[in-house]
């Protein structure tokens, strides 16, 4: 089961909104190391906190939960001992992601990884009636919902939404940071009239300015603030924006990395999470990873036999 330490570490994970996998084992067939209800953390760069088995199976673990990360969707991960057979397809198990781990000394696993992902960051630019409302409505829609003055406002390319419910006040500027962070809904909450006289006053191009719905919200005779601010979550909701990993931790666009590459081990083939969480080496200038210290060991004696040789 999951110690004390690795449910406070998944608290301050969520709160501080950084992604990251819960993976527990679910069936051990021996010889194995690990027993089911062992537990760890898997982060978005393949670092591993807690215990799902040996250097081996913590490679396909690593690999699988980013993998998730990515997909934003469950996993029942199987790992099998010795090379992939040449049908794949007779492995596949429905429900089951198979792996098989040239590394394993024996047994098998299987291991759920569930993918923690930060809430959607949903702005709201205003200090009005339904400003205050779609703040409300949001939260419990279970969104990260954020109301602020319209000029105080820092949209991010991960927010799912930036609704502007100011009334007029500072509304072009706080529209036009949206449209150029490419956040996924931008929404003005004003009249037909005012809002394209509003639009028309933006300095975006023609394409950028149609992304903005105004009137915001859906036509649903919505009258009362609370009203108005279900129809605006419904037509988000209806936009279907995706939940990005990139910015999950509050870092700029730009700096924030997405899901690791994966790379090869060069001594037994596996597929290896090419980030500083793996064993790697550099060789000649390039970063060579491996599933565990022993195909280090022997990628060390080759090289070290070819020099000798020449």
């Amino acid at each position: 089961m999951i110690t004390p330490e690795l449910a406070e570490r998944a608290e301050r994970l969520l709160a501080q909104r950084e992604p990251f996998v819960h993976a527990t084992v679910v069936r051990a067939v021996s010889p194995t190391s690990v027993r089911p209800g062992d537990a760890a953390i898997v982060l978005r760069d393949g670092t591993i906190e807690g215990f799902v088995g040996g250097a081996c199976a913590q490679t396909s673990v690593r690999l699988h939960a980013i993998r998730a990360l990515e997909t934003g969707e469950a996993v029942l991960l199987r790992l099998e001992p010795g090379a992939a057979p040449e049908e794949a397809a007779a492995e596949a198990q429905a429900g089951i992601t198979v792996a098989h781990n040239p590394c394993l000394s024996g047994g098998s696993l299987d291991i759920f990884l569930d993918p923690q992902l930060p809430a959607l960051r949903v702005v709201i630019a205003g200090d009005t009636p339904i400003a205050r409302a779609l703040e409300e409505i949001a939260r419990a829609a279970g969104y990260n919902s954020v109301r602020g003055d319209a000029a105080a406002v820092e949209p991010r390319a991960s927010d799912a939404a930036l609704i502007v419910a100011a009334h007029g006040n500072d509304e072009e500027a706080a529209l036009t940071a949206a449209l150029r962070a490419g956040v996924g809904y931008v929404a003005l909450v004003a009249s037909p009239a005012r809002g394209a006289a509003v639009l028309a006053s933006l300095d975006v191009d023609d394409d950028q300015r149609e992304r903005v719905h105004s009137p915001a919200g859906l036509a649903i005779g919505a009258r009362t603030p609370a009203e108005i601010a279900i129809a605006i979550l419904g037509e988000l909701v209806a936009a279907h924006v995706a939940n990005p990993l990139a910015d999950a931790a509050g870092a700029s666009p730009a700096a924030a990395d997405t899901a690791p590459a994966v790379a090869i081990d060069p001594v037994c083939g596996m597929e290896v999470v090419a980030s500083d969480a793996s064993i790697n080496l550099d060789v000649d200038g390039e970063r060579v990873y491996f599933c565990r210290e022993g195909c280090r060991a022997t990628f060390l004696e080759r090289r070290a036999g070819d020099v000798a040789a020449h």
